[in-house]
């Protein structure tokens, strides 16, 4: 069978063409070559590599993500080593990237990237603004492994450590940042993501548990004037405002992701200075 027959069968069975296609190209060994498959789309796929293809697509059928398959994600333009250890990078947790970037922090800015996973948020800052001093964590020992392995190949330093949340971190900090588990325990969702770790991804029946830990513990460990910027569900922008606003935070703001949806929010430690007028938060 040709390359396009192959791709078609797979399409025929329900498969997206872009999954079908990412993995086909795993399969010849041209990562991010899609412009070659078009161009040789005609090219006989040789039956070992047929057999190998089916296989994978068998396993996206039943739901495991692209990038456990062919064992990288593409998040700020960094190319991330991904596995089961970890879950999958998205493309909305850039919105919380970008808004780091634009707070325009010195250069000796200290950071904290909280439940660090597969290392995409510390490792995208860290490559934007080398001079930041980036440190990351996460309670698990195996997540840090797949973060430490993305740091080298990369060849970005960031200081990792193992620990829950802020307890072992005493700071001060310029910046906390952190995509926590955020989906309530009995959401229907979750049965889709049942190939990713569970602990990376549920936080009580609200799924603020872990939020509400994390805006408790920052207020103390922030430098004056320093940022707490989080992530969070669709729906939970104003719970988690508030939260902040409860926690003593200024300048407390939400930010919209390319669906148009409040997907992160954050706020700001006073400082020794008055607030500049006009100056208000978010509702």
């Amino acid at each position: 069978m040709t390359l396009a027959q192959v791709l078609a069968c797979a399409g025929q069975t329900g498969l997206e063409p872009l999954d079908a296609q990412l993995l086909l190209l795993h399969v010849l060994g041209r990562r991010h070559d899609r412009a070659w498959l078009y161009a040789h789309d005609r090219d006989p796929l040789p039956a070992a590599k047929e057999t190998e293809f089916k296989a994978l697509c068998a396993r996206r059928q039943a739901g495991e993500p692209v990038a456990y398959l062919i064992g990288e994600k593409e998040f700020f333009g960094l190319s991330l080593q991904v596995d089961r250890r970890v879950l999958v990078p998205r493309p909305d947790t850039e919105t919380l990237v970008h808004w780091a970037l634009e707070l325009a922090l010195p250069a000796d800015t200290r950071v904290i990237d909280l439940g660090t996973g597969s290392g995409a948020i510390a490792l995208a800052l860290k490559h934007e603004r080398p001079q930041w001093r980036l440190s990351a964590l996460d309670a698990s020992p195996e997540a840090l492994q797949v973060a430490r392995a993305n740091g080298q190949a990369l060849n970005l330093s960031v200081d990792w450590c193992q620990g829950h949340w802020l307890a072992e971190s005493a700071g001060p900090f310029e910046l906390i940042v952190s995509n926590p588990p955020y989906i309530a325990d009995g959401d229907e969702h979750l049965p889709a993501l049942a190939h990713e770790p569970r602990s990376a991804l549920t936080a009580g029946a609200l799924g603020l548990d872990d939020l509400r830990v994390i805006i408790d513990q920052a207020p103390s460990r922030l430098a004056a004037g320093g940022w707490l910027l989080l992530e969070h569900g669709h729906d939970q922008a104003g719970a988690v405002r508030d939260l902040m606003r409860r926690a003593g935070l200024m300048s407390v703001q939400s930010r919209r992701d390319l669906a148009g949806i409040e997907r992160c929010s954050g706020g700001q430690k006073a400082t020794t200075c008055p607030k500049a007028p006009g100056d208000m938060e978010q509702d």
